[in-house]
């Protein structure tokens, strides 16, 4: 997983609340590009608070200094929750700093409409290019490159290869019907099908975002973004779909109280063999071990099954990572940082030391973890991409997404008033 500041679990829960002038205070949003000796400073924001993605980067820090003796990075290194807050007082202000980490989608949108943000396209396509498809889409907008990946992950089933065994399932499902009919056999054979942190609700979103992808495809969920509207048959269908699996009563007991990563939360139910699998992220396995016991090599992972009938494919996936984006008018020395950040060697280095998944397909030889390599071939075969919903979309739409299909499984909402109440809210947001 490596530096968990940066996994999803890191900065789900995090406000979107702006801060007064006094978060200001100390607080660069910007360097002055050089100064009397001829050296450039570059203010460097980032939320890699943790270890060893602390020491790592301040290390390549050092190493691009050595290389460019005219250049001086100045790291800023936030905690998630206060990165976020700063930086939308930052937004507001109308000075963001030279180098910031963002997550694309919706935020870096409304800090482009601004003005504030560096089109990137031009200045880094004869490297940018090389990088892996999929981890670039975040930071696309229109067509135009804001961000630079250094980090990108995918969410999908990881499973008990031990339970599946017992219930008679010789391979993971491809097909939602399969996948109905193995919870069906879990259920049958005395084991729990599936984990859920109930209580955290964003981890039900990602079935509803799925089953959306699936049948309504990849396509109509931006197209819903951009007019509002919801209430597709697609959009009910993933609800209705949902229903479906909540109806078979396949989540450990208790599960609506259940917090994602505590010792009794939905990582460590699956930890401890008392869950068949859990709908996650790629930082999955180190959770259920840190968590629980983990499952070490009984652990297997598959994607996402298609719906039958719907517009969605298998190789269509959904996630997100990390990437850094410029102020608009940041020095070349900026430019020329991310382009060394995107190297073969930094990207072996990340990968190699902090657990990230390659953006560099030449790095990929240094990943040894099984499970990181079975999500980098579902990344490398990806055939589409939708960014994590809460933030793909305005905040207000995300935390709708989320509440509305917690409510959903609760058996409080329809699958018709689930899209109504985010249509409702995108409508709002506007």
């Amino acid at each position: 997983m490596g530096d968990p500041a940066l996994s999803r679990r890191g900065f789900l829960a995090a406000s979107v609340a702006g801060l007064g002038a006094t978060a200001l205070s100390g607080c660069g949003g910007g360097s002055d590009g050089g100064s009397s000796s001829g050296t450039t400073t570059i203010e460097w924001w980032n939320i890699s608070t943790t270890e060893p993605t602390r020491t790592v980067w301040a290390g390549l820090a050092r190493k691009f200094e050595a290389q460019n003796p005219k250049v001086k990075i100045k790291i800023v290194q936030l905690e998630n929750d206060a990165y976020k807050s700063k930086m939308t007082a930052l937004t507001a202000s109308g000075k963001l700093p030279d180098i910031f980490h963002t997550w694309g989608g919706g935020v870096l949108k409304q800090q482009v409409d601004a003005g504030l943000v560096e089109d990137l396209t031009d200045g880094t396509g004869s490297w940018a290019d090389g990088l892996l498809p999929v981890a670039k889409e975040p930071y696309l907008l229109d067509g135009k490159a804001y961000g630079i990946p250094f980090d990108i992950g995918m969410i999908g089933f990881w499973y008990n290869r031990t339970l599946f065994e017992k219930a008679g399932i010789g391979a993971p499902p491809t097909t939602w019907s399969g996948f109905l009919e193995a919870v069906t056999r879990l259920k049958s054979s005395g084991v729990t099908p599936l984990a859920l942190a109930g209580k955290e609700k964003w981890p039900g979103m990602y079935y509803w975002a799925y089953l959306a992808m699936r049948t309504a495809g990849v396509g109509a969920l931006r197209k819903a973004a951009d007019s509002k509207d919801f209430t597709g048959a697609g959009f009910v269908d993933a609800g209705r779909h949902l229903k479906e699996l909540v109806t078979l009563q396949p989540f450990q007991k208790g599960f609506l109280g259940a917090a994602y990563s505590t010792p009794t939360g939905q990582a460590a139910t699956v930890g401890n063999g008392r869950a068949a699998m859990e709908l996650m992220g790629q930082w999955a396995p180190v959770v259920e071990a840190d968590a629980g016991k983990g499952l070490g090599a009984n652990l297997g992972f598959f994607p996402f099954p298609e719906v039958e009938g719907g517009e969605g494919k298998l190789t269509e996936v959904f996630g997100g990572g990390g990437g850094h984006a410029l102020r608009s008018g940041a020095p070349q020395a900026a430019v020329d940082f991310l382009k060394f950040f995107a190297t073969e060697t930094t990207d072996r280095e990340l990968v190699r030391k902090t657990g990230v998944l390659p953006v560099v397909p030449a790095a990929e030889s240094v990943l040894t973890d099984p499970n990181l390599k079975a999500v980098q071939t579902q990344l490398k075969a990806a055939t589409g991409f939708q960014l994590y919903l809460d933030q793909a979309y305005a905040p207000a739409v995300g935390q709708e997404v989320n509440d509305s299909v917690a409510a959903l499984i609760a058996g409080s909402k329809s699958p018709e008033q689930v899209a109504q109440s985010i249509t409702g809210a995108a409508e709002e947001a506007q």
